[in-house]
């Protein structure tokens, strides 16, 4: 080619390529970049002022969580503050109306006040001679002029490995706590005089804030709205900031508020007071017109980071328990692929130990066969045994060990392993009994003596062997303390064993002694005491005697404060769980002054030696009764260690049903305070008759779908049930058993209508109980359902207080369309200690029947030998008479 013409073709080139280089470009939106036009913006209220967030460090009110290490992450993960002026909050997705439309950007550092650039600081050495100026600290603490890191480029799948490896190694916790998870069920009403409130929540210790949010729900009454006031918000002794109250009246409105993170640790307390309270609180006559409610649904939201807490033992419950955590738990359980009984029985016992710690909290338990969960779990087994890509130790005896998870190093595993089922036991045994060693990730249990209940002992149960104080009921002596006028009820909470049994006419003693204010200011005439048990009132306590030589003596200035009382409780107002409320319902005189109606100097108290007295009370009750054991786990509570208590499943038992398993040893331990010390546990019935003592004189508890089916047959072999066609039936009734029934007083059996409702519902789940075949005064329990999914929502339906309420008889049948039915099938026995005396009249007072006729019957013989008497005595006088 002529050197021209490449001459030629080269400058095209290179004009080409400088085209191509200077050409528009078009650009591509990244993935998931991608901003509709049409959408609607999202507007966040301002972040808190700086000086708030420091002023839990500066002033002290905020109490550090955890080390100072993590409250230091706490606080860098904060965001930072805009500005120092107090804001109100408003609806969500509403901007304020002074937010700014952009931000001025930061200002600089070197600038001084007068807009002149600032020199360098110095500073000042002891002598008062300058020294040198100090070095500039960034804020990673490393000097300015100190050489900045070298990172390297990571490509991108590098980097996807790296965030995935991040996020796995740094497990991020985000958790809703709502005003029903901190106890207030029905929310919070600010009313009346009582226009300020404050709740308590707490977190788990390790976990640390690293984002936080208010949501309130509210609904305002008119009158307040149309009085402009706000309601002011406290977190720790900080404030929050205000929401104005104007924005709707009578509807419910939504506010949102970032809190920083720092603000929020372990225990806190969230206050709300209206600001025009003062002037609300004089307004008498009309300060019932003026309310807030704060919807049970608004929550605390809540986004922290999991930290490693080490392998040490010492920290058990933890991680796999915090009792300050409000959510509801979850331990995941781990066996090998082949399950043992033994394993099942050290997981029921350690169960219950959970349940005793959850007490009224939920918890569940996921349960892993041959696999390893991805968080935090125990793991039962024996020695040599491999499960989820991990061999168990070979041990010597019963040992503990904690050992990090190989799906993430930040949660771990607690392996409990034993060469038998008493090893297993004896491991079991010393991880819930005693705490643990400190600064040890193993321990060899040595043996130990695992002690035997006594019947009715249960430390969560009060004693009816005697009366049990307040006092000893009562969290502390301040519980039974109300300060002020506008105050919460006093609540004093027991438990008591569900077969407690009194004659009609007899009564449970109360006696109660509490005390008044003595201002002058309060009018004695109109203040109360209200006493109500389980939601039930009871009675009203004046301040002063009533009477009328006691009206007379008030008004001749003698002294008629009653400050006593003996309440006649009737029998049926005890329950398994119970709750006694006192309120002080206090009256100011008309002339009273606005400061002494919010001051909380005054105090209304019980006297903590008050005391219930069920002294008088039996033990009996009739069996078989679901509601005994939904509400107490009883009769197996009975003996608390469940030492008389057989726990059942099908030979070949899958998740579900042992989850189940330990969700209902779990319930145990929260009804009674005791763990399941000698629970037994066993995998189908005993086959041979030589095995069958170890069913006799003991309580079973059974679990199982009716997918087993050849196993529920023959545990229903000798009951009113049985299976037909996959389907669980009632045995139709003999005629022998029916008039054995009507002569027994049972006129009221449903096994027709109990027949027709199963036979119409194709899933359900639920329980049914009858008398043993193995034992005459026991019961089996049996938690059952059509399929495994159904069977594991049990423990979600025993939460609901309705369903729990709906349980009852002998068989309960659970759905998701018609909540709950319970029917009784079978017959009942009685069960219990109660004098012979006292025995046969009650045997009187239950068979009518059987008592008509034995009075029939003896007042035939009896009519008969007097009427042969007199005959006799008659034909001798006539005779008498006739030789006369």
């Amino acid at each position: 080619m002529p050197l021209h013409i490449r001459k030629i073709v080269g400058f095209c080139g290179f004009i080409a390529l400088l085209g191509g280089l200077c050409g528009p470009a078009q650009s591509q939106p990244a993935p998931g970049r991608e901003t509709p036009s049409n959408a609607a913006p999202t507007y966040r209220l301002p972040p808190l002022p700086s000086s708030i967030g420091e002023g839990n460090a500066a002033a002290g009110t905020a109490p550090a969580r955890g080390d100072p290490a993590q409250q230091m992450s706490a606080a860098q993960t904060a965001a930072p503050s805009p500005g120092n002026a107090p804001f109100a909050a408003t609806p969500a997705g509403q901007l304020p109306m002074n937010y700014p439309s952009n931000q001025n950007p930061a200002p600089d550092l070197n600038v001084a006040p007068n807009g002149t650039s600032a020199a360098p600081a110095q500073s000042i050495a002891p002598n008062g001679t300058s020294a040198a100026p100090a070095q500039n600290i960034a804020p990673n603490g490393l000097p300015f002029d100190f050489p900045p890191p070298v990172i390297p480029v990571a490509t991108p799948a590098a980097e996807s490995a790296a965030d995935s490896s991040q996020l796995m190694l740094s497990p991020v916790v985000d958790e809703n706590i709502t005003l029903s998870n901190m106890g207030q069920p029905k929310g919070l009403t600010l009313s009346g005089g009582q226009l300020q409130s404050g709740i308590t929540f707490t977190l788990p210790r390790d976990q640390v804030v690293t984002a936080a949010r208010l949501n309130l729900q509210l609904e305002v009454s008119p009158e307040l709205a149309a009085r402009d006031t706000s309601l002011r918000l406290i977190l720790n002794g900080q404030d929050l900031g205000t929401v104005a109250l104007n924005q709707g009246a009578g509807a419910e409105n939504s506010y949102e508020l970032e809190v920083p993170a720092a603000m929020v640790v372990s225990n806190n307390n969230l206050s709300f007071s209206v600001i025009d309270e003062n002037a609300l609180q004089c307004e008498r006559d009309a300060s019932n017109k003026y309310w807030v409610n704060i919807n049970p649904a608004s929550h605390m939201q809540v986004t922290s980071q999991l930290l490693d807490i080490g392998q040490d033992l010492a920290a058990f419950p933890r991680p796999f328990f915090d009792k300050l955590n409000m959510k509801d738990a979850s331990v995941a359980f781990v066996f090998s692929q082949a399950v043992k009984p033994e394993a099942v029985e050290a997981a029921s016992l350690v169960a219950s130990h959970f349940g005793k710690l959850a007490s009224y909290r939920s918890i569940d338990f996921p349960v892993f066969i041959d696999e390893l969960p991805l968080q935090n779990g125990i793991i039962f087994g024996l020695p040599g045994e491999q499960l989820g890509g991990i061999t168990l130790p070979q041990v010597e005896g019963p040992a503990l060990q904690m050992m990090v998870n190989p799906q993430n190093p930040v949660y771990k595993l607690l392996l409990v392993v034993g060469r038998n089922e008493a090893e297993l036991r004896q491991a079991a045994y010393r991880l819930v009994s005693s705490p643990l060693p400190a600064r040890q990730s193993s321990l060899q249990v040595p043996k130990q003596d695992i002690g035997l209940r006594q019947p009715y002992d249960a430390p969560n149960w009060i004693d009816t062997t005697k009366p049990v104080t307040l006092k000893q009921l009562a969290d502390d002596m301040d519980s039974l303390i109300s300060n002020g006028i506008y105050h919460d009820g006093i609540r004093v909470g027991f438990r008591a064993a569900p077969d407690l049994f009194m004659w009609d006419g007899d009564h449970i003693p109360v006696h109660i002694e509490y005390r008044f204010p003595t201002e002058t200011w309060i009018d004695e005439d109109n203040s109360q005491l209200n006493i109500a048990l389980n939601g039930t009132f009871l009675q009203n306590m004046p301040v002063n005697k009533h009477g009328l030589l006691e009206t007379v003596w008030r008004q001749l200035g003698g002294d008629t404060r009653q400050e006593s009382y003996t309440l006649q409780l009737q029998p049926y107002l005890i329950y398994g769980d119970n709750q006694m409320e006192f309120y002080f319902s206090l009256k100011a005189k008309p002339d009273a002054p606005c400061n002494l109606l919010i001051s909380n100097n005054i105090k209304s108290r019980i006297d903590p030696d008050s005391y219930i007295d069920l002294s008088g009370t039996h033990h009996f009750s009739l069996l078989p009764n679901l509601s005994y054991y939904v509400g107490a786990s009883f009769p197996f509570s009975r003996m608390a260690d469940f030492s008389q208590t057989v726990m059942v499943l099908p030979p070949k038992p899958d998740a579900a049903e042992i989850s189940t398993l330990l969700s209902m040893a779990a319930r145990a331990g929260s009804a009674t305070g005791v763990t399941l010390n000698h629970v037994r546990v066993l995998f189908g019935l005993p086959g041979t008759q030589s095995a069958r003592p170890a069913l006799a004189e003991k309580d079973l508890l059974v679990v199982s779908s009716l997918k087993n089916s050849q196993f529920v047959q023959d545990l229903l072999a000798d009951s009113p049930y049985e299976i037909r066609n996959n389907l669980l039936t009632i045995k139709p009734e003999k005629l022998r058993d029916k008039l054995k029934g009507y002569l027994l007083g049972r006129f009221f059996r449903q096994g027709v209508e109990a027949d027709r409702y199963l036979a119409s519902t194709s899933v359900w789940r639920g329980f049914l109980s009858y008398q043993s075949p193995w034992a005459s005064k026991r019961v089996v329990v049996l938690a059952t359902a059509t399929e495994s999914n159904e069977l594991a929502k049990l423990n979600v339906d025993l939460r609901t207080s309705a369903i729990n309420a709906g349980i009852r008889g002998d068989i309960a049948v659970i759905n998701s369309e018609n909540g709950v039915r319970s029917f009784t099938v079978g017959s009942q026995f009685p069960s219990g200690e109660m004098p012979w005396y006292m025995m046969i009249i009650w045997y009187a007072n239950q068979h009518i029947i059987v008592l008509s006729i034995t009075g029939l019957f003896f007042a035939v013989i009896i009519g008969s030998c007097v009427y042969v008497l007199l005959a006799r005595h008659a034909a001798g006088r006539l005779a008498n008479s006739a030789n006369k």
